[in-house]
């Protein structure tokens, strides 16, 4: 990790406000133009059920996830004018549950992780922040990223997110994607084809490398934003192969 776990608990904080902000901006049947069959009401419940979800396992230790997708909305959805305090609610939830936990914390975690309170504030924290960019990207304004904070959400997708089932890119053949966010010096290899993808810290032999600021970098490899003015090296299929068969 790069943020600690203070760090991501006050990115939490921050990005859920924010979405509440945003989203309570427009009409809940706004398109979101990243997540094609959404409208705003659909990101609202999405987020709102994620953050239900983790708080029940942190806050009760489970050791396994809920089984019954209802349980976070035992009550079912709310109406769209009790919409936006729902969320605030459930956002709550998470955080309050996050705040005390102890830090040596033993719950289910959806791969194995050494300390779970990290786990689940990091996940949330960038869970969070990246459906804030989509609401954003609803209402037509996209802000930026803290570069540490945008760092550390690459590290966790080409380091953890990456190899999920079902999740990260294919492609006919080994490809190898390297990425350099050059404000904050930090860089990671991906390596993905026919049975999977897997990426490390550190530049190793890449057919392309694409560089340019953490908080550029972060959006576009979660297939948010595009390309804008970030610099591609080597062969720009790799690049797109990544954007066309992720499902991030």
């Amino acid at each position: 990790m790069i943020l600690d776990f203070a760090s991501c608990l006050g990115v939490l904080q921050k990005e859920g406000l924010r979405l509440a902000e945003v989203t309570g901006q427009v009409s809940l049947d706004t398109a979101v133009p990243s997540c094609p069959d959404w409208v705003v009401r659909d990101l609202v419940r999405h987020t709102g059920w994620v953050h239900r979800w983790a708080g029940l396992v942190i806050s009760e230790g489970r050791t396994e996830p809920p089984s019954d997708l209802r349980e976070p909305i035992p009550a079912g959805w709310p109406s769209d004018a009790g919409l936006l305090d729902w969320f605030r609610e459930g956002h709550e939830r998470v955080v309050r549950a996050l705040e005390s936990a102890p830090a040596d914390l033993r719950c289910w975690t959806i791969m194995d992780a050494p300390e779970p309170r990290a786990f689940w504030a990091r996940r949330q924290a960038h869970e969070t922040s990246i459906h804030r960019v989509d609401a954003e990207l609803a209402a037509g304004n996209v802000s930026g990223f803290d570069p540490v904070h945008a760092a550390d959400g690459i590290d966790e997708l080409l380091v953890w997110f990456i190899d999920r089932p079902g999740r990260g890119p294919t492609a006919p053949e080994e490809l190898t994607l390297g990425v350099h966010a050059t404000d904050v010096n930090r860089a990671w290899t991906a390596r993905f084809g026919p049975e999977g993808a897997q990426g490390r810290r550190g530049m190793g032999e890449a057919g392309c490398t694409v560089s340019g600021d953490a908080g550029d970098l972060y959006p576009y490899l979660w297939s948010r934003t595009p390309l804008g003015g970030l610099h591609v090296d080597g062969d720009p299929a790799v690049l797109g192969q990544w954007r066309e068969s992720s499902s991030f």
